[in-house]
């Protein structure tokens, strides 16, 4: 871990991911209030608002495009950039449209940064450092979320909105300008295709990758959901929560990237959606406010679990396809948050518990087809 510590790509990875998950914390730890506050949208407004923050996701593959004009390093640099001006400008666009303009170019900034982030990870570290490297960045990125949730509590009676939006923006814009002036590069690096990658021997990465989104979204949808609908969760709750599960993921990222290499991914992968099949049910059938908290835990620090996903990716794919494949693994893990919110919605309607019964079953399909990760790897 030492010698990671002088790593430059490591360096000026961390510094990014800092920014990009505290930025977007501000954005969504002041959204709801600042829409219904200052500008009085309703929920429709709210629910075209959040399908278009997906949008940038679903359009991640082009990333692939931006990298014959510019550098991956400098691209998510400039990434970093857009996300804090997205942040920064939101306060001085008080209206369905304005922030409609500021949710699009935030969300472009984090998505793509993301992106190249996950790229780079698996391009400058080997198969047995990249599982701790991403360990490591989520555990920052979690005390980043605790820090920035702890400094909004203090400063929210002293700043209005605008000045909230435009310190932390401003920040994040004035690390990412440093961040450009670096130049972290390993010269000796394989060069990465500038096209799109889909090839049939990564179909077992297509499919977990797509099965991640879907679990994904369930989570932010309807779990948060359950827990105000049915359990009547207050405000104050639900930010407790959210400090628990970043406390926890800070410092349990590390080990989970520690138990990928020891393990392998098939173990670590398996135990998730092994998991996640009780989880979903429990979510079902579950009547404790006290046991559905905690399902709530387990269920975030299982997210992180997907870091397997791209370090088995790493392992099977030629070292040039890892770029573009990136790119088109973020478009494949956004495509089901532009359907499963609406039919999870509908199902709800029918019976709550047919959406994490649902799950459930996503849930097994991985489980079964993620024991031929061994096969891949021989």
């Amino acid at each position: 871990m030492t010698e990671l510590k002088k790593n430059q790509m490591y360096r000026y990875l961390l510094v990014l991911t800092i920014c990009a998950t505290a930025g977007l914390y501000v954005w969504r730890s002041l959204f709801d209030n600042f829409v219904v506050n200052e500008i009085g949208l309703n929920g429709s407004h709210v629910g075209i608002l959040q399908s278009v923050r997906e949008i940038p996701g679903f359009l991640a593959l082009l990333v692939v495009y931006v990298l014959l004009i510019i550098k991956e390093h400098r691209l998510s640099a400039l990434s970093v950039l857009i996300l804090g001006a997205g942040v920064a400008a939101t306060g001085f666009l008080p209206s369905f449209y304005g922030i409609l303009v500021t949710t699009l170019i935030m969300s472009f900034g984090f998505h793509y940064f993301e992106t190249t982030n996950q790229s780079l990870t698996l391009q400058y570290f080997d198969n047995k450092t990249s599982p701790l490297v991403f360990g490591k960045l989520r555990s920052f990125a979690s005390a980043s979320n605790i820090c920035a949730g702890i400094i909004i509590f203090v400063l929210a009676p002293i700043l209005n909105y605008l000045q909230l939006y435009l310190l932390f923006g401003g920040l994040i814009v004035v690390a990412s300008l440093w961040a450009l002036s670096q130049d972290p590069c390993d010269k000796n690096l394989i060069p990465q295709r500038k096209k799109m990658i889909l090839k049939k021997r990564y179909w077992l990465f297509y499919f977990l990758t797509f099965m991640a989104g879907a679990r994904r979204q369930i989570f932010v949808a309807f779990a948060v959901f359950l827990l105000v609908k049915k359990f009547h969760f207050s405000v104050q709750e639900i930010a407790a929560l959210f400090i628990v599960n970043n406390v926890i993921n800070f410092f349990l990222s590390p080990f989970i990237g520690k138990c990928i290499v020891i393990f392998g991914e098939r173990k670590v992968l398996s135990l998730e959606y092994f998991s996640l099949i009780i989880i979903f049910l429990s979510y079902a059938f579950v009547e404790s406010k006290i046991i559905v908290a905690f399902l709530y835990i387990a269920d975030h620090i299982f997210f992180n679990f997907a870091i397997a996903i791209r370090t088995f990716f790493q392992k099977i794919a030629d070292p040039k396809d890892i770029a573009p494949s990136m790119a088109v693994g973020f478009t494949i893990n956004h495509i089901a948050a532009v359907f499963l919110p609406a039919i999870g919605g509908f199902l709800w309607l029918v019976d709550y518990r047919i959406t994490f019964v649902v799950g459930a079953v996503l849930s097994l399909f991985s489980l079964i087809l993620v024991q031929l990760i061994t096969g891949q790897l021989e």
